[in-house]
């Protein structure tokens, strides 16, 4: 294995753009949950007209469900990755819009998909722009998620309040919709050397919001330390699933049965 030094010159050389973790591939693996939210959303995007991404990042995501609806419209709220995302999805006939702020920039009622993949969510707004019978189906990071970087730092957590299966779906049934699934795990998310660390905590800055490699470099070097030893750093990620719909009186909508029935359903 290289020396500290280089691993950590290394991850804090590469650039950052779109939403690509590539660069991990072989120093780190997991994350993952058991369900496959790509599967999930191909399945709802076969009678879709009108979609919606929130939080699109690269388009990377998006861009690998192709063919697209008719009408699709990607927002993302970091400039950096709006050029990028218009890039790769144009030509695919997708619309990408800037939007910093919790408001959609979509008509209400005009969305028959709303896809929502470690973005923000805003239940208000996502039962605003659903039309009728329209589906949400949205992956979030939980707030327990790596909390084994933070601990091994000595850096705070970030969040004040807990943010889990739970929460969501009671946010998402107090703005009128119907949760049809819930799903929740904690897979492990496995790092075989310090620069993978340093890169993860770069590309996903609301993990650690003051990381930099100087700040935190005596407890880097004991991670580092750990690796050699060990062979790995382990934490757990946290990942939960929701599938809910704005409620039309025409349709009697089952729960999923890939996701499984009602809020705090749990898995994993």
């Amino acid at each position: 294995m290289d020396s500290f030094e280089r691993l950590v010159a290394e991850a804090v050389a590469v650039p950052l753009q779109g939403w690509d973790f590539s660069w991990l591939d072989g120093r780190a693996e997991g994350s993952q949950p058991s369900w496959s939210y790509p599967a999930l959303a191909r399945e709802l995007l076969r009678d879709c007209a009108a979609l919606l991404d929130i939080d699109t990042g690269g388009g990377e995501f998006l861009a690998s469900l192709a063919p697209l609806p008719a009408r699709t419209t990607a927002i993302e709220g970091w400039p950096p990755n709006v050029p990028v995302a218009r890039d790769r999805l144009a030509p695919l006939g997708a619309e990408v819009r800037f939007a910093p702020g919790a408001t959609l920039p979509v008509e209400s009622g005009s969305v028959d998909v709303v896809l929502n993949r470690h973005g923000r969510l805003d239940p208000q707004e996502v039962a605003r722009v659903l039309r009728p019978g329209g589906t949400l189906l949205t992956q979030q990071v939980g707030s327990d998620d790596c909390a084994a970087i933070n601990a091994a730092l000595g850096a705070p957590t970030t969040h004040g309040t807990a943010w889990n299966a739970e929460t969501a779906a009671q946010a998402l049934t107090d703005a009128g919709l119907t949760v049809t699934g819930v799903r929740e795990e904690w897979p492990p998310f496995t790092f075989f050397d310090v620069g993978a660390l340093v890169y993860q905590l770069r590309a996903v800055p609301w993990q650690v919001p003051d990381f930099t490699a100087d700040r935190y470099d005596a407890a880097l070097r004991r991670i580092d330390q750990r690796i050699r030893a060990e062979g790995a750093f382990r934490v757990h990620a946290h990942r939960f699933l929701i599938q809910a719909s704005r409620p039309d009186p025409g349709i009697n909508r089952p729960a999923s049965p890939a996701l499984g029935a009602g809020p705090g359903g749990r898995a994993g």
